[in-house]
C-alpha cells in the first residue's frame, strides 16, 4: 500500500508539473497574439502595424534593440538584414541558432517600424515600452545576458547611465558585465564610430563570443 501510495503521489507531482507548464505556455501563446495584433500606434506608422520580435520562455539571451527598419518590416523578421549580419558576427553565431527562439529573446524597444527622419529611421514609438515592455520581459525567467543596443535601450536598461554618452556607455562594458552589454547599433551607418573605436572589437567581442557560446550550446 504504500508503494502504491509513493506511485500515486509521484504521477500526481507530474500531473501538477505538467499542468503548471501548459498553463504557462498558454499564458505565452495569449500575449504573444496580443503583442502580434497591437494597433495603437497605426495613425502614427507610415506602413501601418506590424509588431517585429522573438520570443521564447526558456531563452537565455536577450537583445534589446531599437526598432524595425524598413527592410526588416518587408521580410518580417527581427534583424535580417546587413545589421543582422554583422550583429551574428559580433556574436559568434550562425543564423539558425539567432532564430532560435528558445535560446534567443529579441525584443526591441518599438516593436513597429516608426519610419524615417532627416538623418535616418525615427526613435521608436514609446507606447510598446509602457504597454507592452513589462510584460513581455516579465515571460523570461532564465535571461542570463542582455545585450543592450543603442542609446534609447540603454536609457531603458540601463538607467544609471543616462548621463553618458553611447560611447562612454560602451566603453564601461565591464561595468555590468557578464549580465548585460551596452553597445552600438550594428547598421553600416555605425561604420566610423567601429573605426573610431576600434577597442570595441579588440577588447568587447572576444568576450561577448565566449558569453554566447557558452550560453546556447
Amino acid at each position: 500500500m504504500r508503494g502504491a501510495f509513493c506511485v500515486g503521489r509521484y504521477l500526481s507531482l507530474g500531473y501538477s508539473i505538467l499542468m503548471d507548464n501548459t498553463s504557462a505556455q498558454r499564458k505565452l501563446a495569449q500575449q504573444l497574439a496580443e503583442v502580434r495584433a497591437c494597433t495603437l500606434c497605426a495613425k502614427d506608422l507610415p506602413l501601418g502595424p506590424k509588431p517585429i520580435f522573438q520570443l521564447g520562455a526558456s531563452a537565455k539571451i536577450l537583445i534589446a534593440g531599437q526598432a524595425p527598419g524598413r527592410i526588416t518590416h518587408a521580410i518580417g523578421h527581427p534583424f535580417d538584414d546587413p545589421s543582422g549580419d554583422r550583429l551574428r558576427s559580433w556574436m559568434g553565431i550562425d543564423r539558425a541558432t539567432f532564430y532560435d527562439e528558445t535560446k534567443i529573446a529579441i525584443v526591441p524597444m518599438g516593436f513597429c517600424y516608426p519610419g524615417t527622419g532627416k538623418s535616418g529611421d525615427l526613435p521608436p514609438r514609446p507606447e510598446c515600452a509602457l504597454t507592452w515592455r513589462k510584460k513581455l520581459l516579465g515571460l523570461l525567467s532564465d535571461i542570463q545576458l542582455t545585450l543592450v543596443i543603442g542609446q534609447y535601450a540603454i536609457d531603458w536598461h540601463m538607467p544609471h547611465s543616462d548621463a553618458r554618452s553611447l560611447t562612454e556607455n560602451v566603453a564601461d562594458w565591464r561595468n555590468a558585465w557578464p549580465t548585460q552589454l551596452a553597445m552600438p547599433h550594428p547598421s553600416p551607418r555605425n561604420n566610423l564610430w567601429l573605426k573610431r573605436n576600434a577597442w570595441f572589437e579588440t577588447d568587447v567581442l572576444p568576450a561577448l563570443r565566449q558569453r554566447v557560446r557558452m550560453l546556447v550550446e
